[in-house]
């Protein structure tokens, strides 16, 4: 079975998500994605994110409409920091996978260097990492901190980056919708309407539990 995991605060999750993740899902030929809230983020402020578990909810009534996409709990029920070398080494320890892909979007890989056992992850799992349409893509030279440029090589057949590990690295442009989570939290506290960019059962589920209406300072979240 050919796994993707897109991790994320899910802050709230909305149809730019899932648009990205069903496109991934064509072009890598996939047979699931687990969508993964990150508990306690570590990289990011928490004052403006919504509880865990309103989240997760969210993200389980948005994927709940495709047979493949399945919400996964596996950083809401591990204690401390929600670090993705963890996720990765639980989803290889259940070793029913054919292959396993973490999905990320530019801005993070750029910081990938500050992850916890960054090193380990290619040698785990390949990564598809995304960027917007429009967005100049960067040579791996700007992208990998150099403890990891001299673990790749390039292959001009397959246009992806290989790992000696034998995963490989691939730099996906999306057509995907772009749609900023900041900004919907911003138009909710604001009472304004949020048209084409939450799942209907999304919306309803914030509205139901009253979240993202207490003006707060600003995340780095988007």
């Amino acid at each position: 079975m050919k796994v993707g995991l897109f991790g994320g605060t899910f802050n709230p999750i909305h149809l730019g998500h899932l648009r990205s993740a069903e496109e991934v899902c064509a072009a890598f030929t996939l047979d699931r994605i687990y969508f993964i809230p990150s508990a306690s983020p570590p990289h990011k402020r928490t004052m403006d994110i919504a509880p865990a578990h309103h989240r997760y909810n969210m993200v389980e009534r948005a994927v709940a409409a495709n047979p493949a996409f399945f919400a996964s709990r596996i950083e809401l029920d591990r204690t401390g920091p929600s670090f993705s070398i963890d996720t990765i080494r639980a989803f290889r320890a259940r070793g029913t996978l054919t292959s396993l892909a973490f999905l990320i979007g530019m801005d993070a890989f750029r910081e990938i260097e500050t992850w916890k056992d960054y090193l380990e992850i290619p040698s785990l799992c390949d990564l598809i990492v995304t960027s917007r349409p429009g967005v100049p893509t960067p040579s791996l030279d700007q992208l990998l901190p150099v403890a990891l440029r001299s673990a790749f090589w390039y292959d001009p057949t397959q246009q992806r980056y290989q790992h000696e590990s034998g995963h490989t690295l691939t730099l996906y442009t999306l057509n995907g919708l772009h749609i900023s989570a900041s900004g919907i939290r911003d138009n909710l506290r604001a009472g304004r309407p949020t048209p084409c960019q939450l799942p209907p059962a999304v919306a309803d589920y914030i509205a139901a539990h009253a979240l993202y209406r207490i003006q707060k300072a600003s995340s780095l979240e988007g």
